[in-house]
């Protein structure tokens, strides 16, 4: 069985004891969670898909932690001019456990 769910501006596809990170949660590490924007559940024979999202699917899930991504760097240069600017950005996730699908 497994689920696509919508979080963070993204679409993730999960089954159970996935492990997967989203964008920062407001959620404390070891707490449970309930992420009811679900687009589609599919059990392997049965696909039932949301317009935009199911009504009363849920997938629930177990925060891990929070960690910090790569970090990227901006960099902007302007030939002949003297001038570079460098900034330097690193996105927090959230790692998640799923720990079950309802429909």
């Amino acid at each position: 069985m497994y689920a696509v769910i919508f979080c963070g501006g993204k679409q993730h596809k999960v089954s159970e004891g996935d492990v997967l990170s989203v964008e920062l949660l407001d959620a404390q590490a070891g707490s449970d969670i309930e992420l009811d924007k679900v687009l589609l559940v599919s059990d392997g024979t049965n696909v039932k898909v949301g317009a935009p999202y199911l009504e009363g699917a849920k997938v629930s899930a177990k925060v891990l932690g929070a960690h910090g991504g790569q970090k990227v760097k901006i960099v902007k240069f302007r030939r002949r001019k003297h001038s570079q600017k460098v900034i330097g950005h690193r996105q927090w996730f959230t790692d998640l456990q799923i720990t079950g699908i309802t429909e």
